[in-house]
Formats: structure tokens, sequence, C-alpha cells
């Protein structure tokens, strides 16, 4: 047998140096009035090169690539045990080179991209030199391409693209889009959608607004209009057509490495919560002697445990069977419970800290609206439920009976049947 809840005591070494490293040098990164993804500020760059170039160093650099692309091919286990950690900072991912979503596009470069591509996107996208936009998402019709309307048109050797995308992250600062488009609207509805890059300084490109999520944050998810905006012909990633094929290697990992980081912010909040109970009094005795405040903690070291191990198994079957539609129902399993355990944890941390928990001064009313952020990103957790529930169905058959085939009275007269003569001659022996 080879179950195993250990980490290798090499790995373990590297992982205390990244908790000491982000609680000491990153994470106090995220009180300063600065932008993670803004490689144009000095102010960042000056902060954050210099972290950046440690981890190179230290070899912890974009773990989540191979030795090809410059990464040590860490696989997804070492990945989690990692993202944990790196999640309790948004500055965390930055300066290890492994942010969402340029993560996901370098993966797409990576597989699709042409020579000249890579060397102007993917090397200085690597280096975080530059960063990227994944734009996928539309106005109408939120995360369903099956309703997208963005147009891609062939034109000579160019492609003349015309629509609205919706949410498309860091488009503010990122120096080119992958985006989709539909390209053959009469083909199949996982056929009609292709993958281009467009570089963000493409005439016809309009960014409408950008936003925040909630009140508190800084903008950074675009509204874009693109009015024929052309991009030549080898711009297209992929075949055409497919585009669901391309969004899928980056989909699939970026879902799990969202939830790996979810761990971090979410034991921030429990760590945060356990310190209030222990020094806050109220009536007469601690919070922490209360036990309806005793039973917010036992649910949420529960549910933060539960979660991580299911994540973890997630992480083990994607390194085993290095296919991510092999464990599509896993996937689609810790997405959807992500949300939830997110802002189960944070609205009893909110709570806990009375009024001060509401206000900008505590994490808590941020993370709350975040957990609704991550049930959105990447499809709703509606969608992935009802992924679980088709590849969990899969493995099931309709009975031809009447009645189930657990129904008691059947199966009491299938073990008389075959047990009732040994119990006849028992009987009769003790009689």
């Amino acid at each position: 047998m080879a179950w195993d809840f250990e980490t290798d005591p090499e790995f373990q070494l590297e992982l205390d140096w990244i908790d000491r490293f982000m609680t000491e040098e990153v994470e106090p990164l995220d009180y300063l009035d600065l932008e993670a993804y803004d490689v144009r500020c000095p102010k960042r760059n000056a902060l954050v090169k210099p972290l950046q170039k440690i981890v190179k160093e230290r070899g912890l650099w974009a773990c989540h690539l191979g030795p090809e692309l410059g990464g040590p091919g860490y696989g997804q286990v070492k990945l989690a045990l990692m993202n944990e950690i790196l999640g309790r900072s948004k500055f965390g991912p930055i300066v290890f080179g492994c942010q969402a979503p340029d993560s996901g596009n370098s993966e797409i470069l990576a597989h699709y991209g042409t020579p000249a591509q890579k060397e102007r996107y993917l090397k200085p996208l690597l280096n975080n030199d530059i960063v990227s936009c994944f734009s996928m998402t539309e106005v109408q019709g939120g995360a369903d391409p099956k309703v997208f309307t963005t147009s891609a048109v062939l034109e000579g050797d160019e492609w003349v693209i015309n629509g609205e995308k919706w949410f498309s992250s860091h488009a503010h600062v990122a120096s080119f889009y992958l985006l989709m488009a539909v390209t053959d609207p009469d083909a199949g509805e996982y056929r009609r959608l292709s993958t281009f890059i467009i570089p963000a300084d493409t005439p016809g490109i309009e960014m409408v607004r950008n936003m925040p999520v909630g009140h508190h944050g800084q903008p950074g998810h675009a509204w874009l209009r693109l009015t024929n905006v052309r991009v030549p012909k080898d711009h297209l990633l992929g075949e055409r057509g497919g585009g669901f094929v391309v969004a899928q290697t980056r989909l699939g990992g970026g879902r799990i490495h969202h939830a790996m980081r979810t761990i971090g912010q979410v034991r921030r909040a429990f760590d945060m919560m356990c310190e209030r109970v222990l020094s806050r009094t109220t009536q007469g005795t601690l919070l922490a002697e209360k036990q309806m405040v005793q039973e917010k903690i036992a649910d949420s070291w529960a549910e933060i445990e539960q979660f991580r191990l299911l994540v973890l198994r997630t992480a083990w079957k994607i390194d085993k069977y290095k296919d991510y539609l092999a464990v599509r129902k896993d996937i689609g399993a810790i997405k959807a419970l992500m949300p939830k355990v997110f802002h189960d944890v944070a609205s009893r941390a909110l709570h806990i800290h009375g009024s001060l928990g509401v206000t900008p001064d505590m994490p808590f009313a941020e993370q709350v609206i975040e957990s609704f952020h991550m049930g959105l990103a990447d499809g709703p957790a509606e969608v992935h439920k009802v992924t679980v529930a088709r590849q969990v169905l899969r493995d099931y058959e309709a009975t031809s009976g009447k009645f189930p085939t657990r129904y008691i009275p059947h199966l009491r007269e299938a073990a008389l049947a075959k047990y009732g003569s040994l119990l006849a001659e028992i009987e009769a022996r003790a009689a």
C-alpha cells in the first residue's frame, strides 16, 4: 500500500524557507499602495524584482513549468504544498513566478505558439517582464462559450475581430490578450470558437470600464470593446475551431491552482479567528469558552482540513495520470467547494471580530466578497457541480426491477436462500 501523508524532509526544508520568506519579505508588500501586476510601476519593480531574484537563485521560480521552459517541473502535489503558503499574499505568486493568468497563458503559448511568438511573448512573460490577460467571458453570455458573439473573420492574411469581452482580468496592464472568438458560427457548439494572440496596443481595442471586485480593491477586471481589430493570420493559436481544446490547456491547472492558493487565504482567516477568541473577553469569560464560538472554530477547522485533503488528492491524481480529463470530477468538486469553504470561514471570522470585522482595517469583508468571485471565476460553481454529478453517475447503472436493488425484503429473501439451510441445521443441532 502507498498511502502517505508526509512530506519529503528535503522538500519540507524548502517549504519552511518559503514560509519564512513570505512572512518576512513578501507579505508586507500587501500593505503598501502597490499593484502586484503592474510591471510598469518603478516602485513595484524596485521592491519585487530583488525578491524574484532570490527565488530564482533558490531554484523555486515558476515551479509549475517543466525544465524545457525554465522551471523545475515539480508536479501538482509539490505545487499544492507551495501554493497554500503563497496564497496568503497577493504578491506571493508574483514573487515566485506562478501567478494567474500568466501561468496558464504561458502553457498555451508553450503548446501552440510559433518560435517567433514564444520569443516575443512567452520569454518575457515567464520572466515577469510583462503580464497577460485571458479574455473569454462576455457581457451577454457570461462564461458560457456556446452563446459568445465576439467574431473573428479571416480577410486575406488577417483576422478581423469585433465584439465585446467582460471581466478580462489585468487587461489594463497586459501586453497581450489571449482572446476567444467565434470563427465558425455554423459549426457544432464546441467547434465554433478559436483562440487568438492580440497585442494590447492593437488599434480598435477600447476599455469601456475597468472594475474592482467589491469597493476596496484596485480596478483590474476590464470590459473591452473590439472594433475591427486586425491581427496576422498566424496569431490563431491551435486549430481553427479548436478554442475549447486550447482553453483546456490552462483551465484544468488554473482551477486547482486557485484552490491551492485559497487554502492559504482561508487559513489566514482561521488563524486570526483563533487569535481573536483567545484574546477577547465578554460576559466574564473568553470568547474561546463560549460553546457557540467553539462550534465555529470546530466547523472551520474540519472544513479546511477536508478541503485541503481533497485538493492534495486531486493534485496527486493529476501527477499520477498526467491527464486533466481523467480528474475532471475531482477538479470540479474542489472548484465547487472552494467558494463555500472560503465564504463560511471568512464570514465566521468577520462575525467573531464584531464591528471591527466589517471595516477595511481587517481583511474579512474583502475575503467574503472574494469568495463570491471564486464561485464565478473559471466557470460558476453550479456548472462544476453538474460536471461532478455527471461524472459520478457514469459509475452507476439503473435497476430494471420494480424496486431498488437494496430493497430489504428482496435482500432478506436472498440471504435466506444462501444461508437458510445452514441456519436450519444449526437450529436442529441446538434442539
